[in-house]
């Protein structure tokens, strides 16, 4: 909008400019327009040193309860946990692997389930939020237990 205005009003800049200095210079302070700017590499720095630290915080959050379907897998010290809605199954077959058999690695062996369905590896927590859990009250109840082997003859 303040473009416009200059465009339409060509000396409006330089006056406002002038009014500005004699503010501060008033004031006994520097105008911030003649201190000089950071450059690019360090703006670009600190942008990545914040990207880096984010870790999804900034994601709509899901609350989750994990319970254990099976005796023969130990249940979580924490049922409840808290995070992202683009989390996806399969990160949750990690931190579960991770915590109940002897590391993520062995993920595969979990299958994920929300009222009694078992869930695929790509469905995002929003998703299932959306879709399985609709028009219930938080938190998301899924449960775990061994993967169970189909086969056909």
């Amino acid at each position: 909008m303040q473009d416009i205005v200059f465009k339409l009003v060509p000396m409006l800049q330089g006056d406002e400019l002038k009014r500005e200095r004699e503010f501060y210079r008033a004031r006994g302070e520097v105008c911030p327009k003649d201190l000089p700017q950071a450059n690019e590499e360090e703006l670009q720095q600190d942008d990545k040193a914040v990207n880096d630290t984010d870790y999804h915080r900034l994601d709509e959050q899901v609350n989750i309860c994990l319970e254990c379907k099976c005796p023969t897998l130990a249940p979580l010290k924490r049922r409840f946990i808290r995070c992202s809605a683009q989390a996806t199954i399969t990160h949750l077959k990690k931190f579960l692997a991770l915590k109940v058999l002897e590391g993520p690695q062995k993920y595969r062996e979990i299958d994920i389930m929300c009222n009694d369905e078992m869930l695929g590896k790509d469905h995002t927590l929003k998703f299932v939020q959306v879709t399985r859990w609709r028009f219930r009250s938080p938190p998301l109840m899924l449960s775990y237990r061994p993967r169970i082997d189909i086969l056909h003859d």
